[in-house]
């Protein structure tokens, strides 16, 4: 399994003042799952996301990733250990302004420990994503799509383990949200393991397997038997 977690459990502290989050949860995700974490806001959905990510700790519970427990790194190797294994896509892109796409998508192999050619590895996952012709662009020259799309070329140049993609459609218009659903689907049909997480129902649909939380508790946990395509309904251009 490459993500195993069991009776995680996460609380937050305000002075005398407790708030428990997540209740125990307990589950696996294999190599080249496509798998939608799904909830209300309030669910717990996203602190378990920033756990998963190693953004964040658990308070108590095991988390293993790629064969390793997570709670014994120390907070250099959790962050060389999170620029290796994991790539994140954020809803608001978080890309660097003033700053070109090519050189967006570089930055992570800045901190990675194998030395590669950068220029030539950057330009290879932004070419599968269809923006070869906006290498030199400046971020700010692009549109909502095409940022997303950089974001997504960022989380693949150092070949991590696992993708996470938190709320990806939630600022785009409808017809960029398919074509970046489009892309992630053929990313898991290439082997690439995502875990998308979401409120809503439609985009969780593209995955394969959702898992449900509310109230910090794990309430389902199903296969989609019918899963929704990214091109249902829509001509892409």
């Amino acid at each position: 399994m490459l993500i195993d977690i069991h009776n995680l459990k996460k609380e937050f502290k305000t002075g005398e003042v407790v708030t428990k989050v997540l209740h125990g949860l307990s589950f696996v995700i294999g190599e080249g799952e496509f798998v939608a974490i799904m909830g209300p806001s309030g669910s717990g959905k996203s602190t378990l996301m920033h756990i998963l990510g190693l953004l964040d700790r658990p308070s108590s519970g095991s988390y293993t990733l790629a064969g390793r427990e997570v709670s014994t790194l120390s907070d250099n190797e959790l962050a060389g250990f999170r620029n290796e294994k994991i790539g994140f896509v954020f809803q608001a892109f978080n890309l660097l302004p003033r700053t070109t796409v090519l050189e967006n998508v570089k930055l992570p192999l800045t901190y990675a420990a194998a030395k590669v050619d950068m220029d030539k590895r950057a330009k290879e996952v932004l070419s599968s994503v269809g923006l070869s012709h906006r290498l030199h662009h400046y971020t700010n020259q692009i549109s909502g799509g095409e940022k997303q799309r950089v974001a997504i070329a960022r989380a693949l140049v150092n070949r991590p383990s696992v993708i996470f993609a938190d709320e990806p459609t939630g600022n785009l218009d409808s017809k960029s949200g398919i074509q970046i659903m489009e892309i992630l689907q053929k990313l898991n049909d290439a082997g690439n393991t995502i875990i998308l997480v979401t409120h809503e129902t439609y985009t969780a649909e593209h995955a394969k397997r959702i898992i449900e939380v509310r109230d910090g508790l794990l309430t389902r946990d199903h296969k989609i038997l019918k899963r929704r395509f990214a091109h249902e309904g829509e001509i892409l251009k």
